[in-house]
């Protein structure tokens, strides 16, 4: 048997830049987004064995919640502040 060791983690060096106390994280909300869009590229997955019907249904849930899914994060990202723009 061996033994494992749990490392330390190092000190950072002195001067080194500290985040500023309680900043805040930024979590996405809640959202039913990306259940409806396995729900929809499900359906249009099934779909091409079974029914072009239940590919146009899948495709149809599935082209707005992207649309809506992008434009959220977008309006998310957009409200945070510039110190967190890449």
């Amino acid at each position: 048997m061996t033994e494992s060791t749990v490392r330390e983690p190092e000190p950072e060096p002195a001067g080194a830049p500290v985040p500023p106390v309680g900043e805040e994280i930024h979590l996405p909300g809640p959202s039913i987004l990306p259940l409806l869009l396995a729900v929809g590229i499900t359906l249009a997955l099934i779909g091409v064995t079974i029914s072009k019907i239940l590919v146009i249904g899948g495709l149809v849930i599935t082209i707005p919640t992207i649309v809506v899914w992008v434009r959220t994060t977008r309006a998310d990202i957009a409200e945070l502040p510039p110190s967190h723009h890449h």
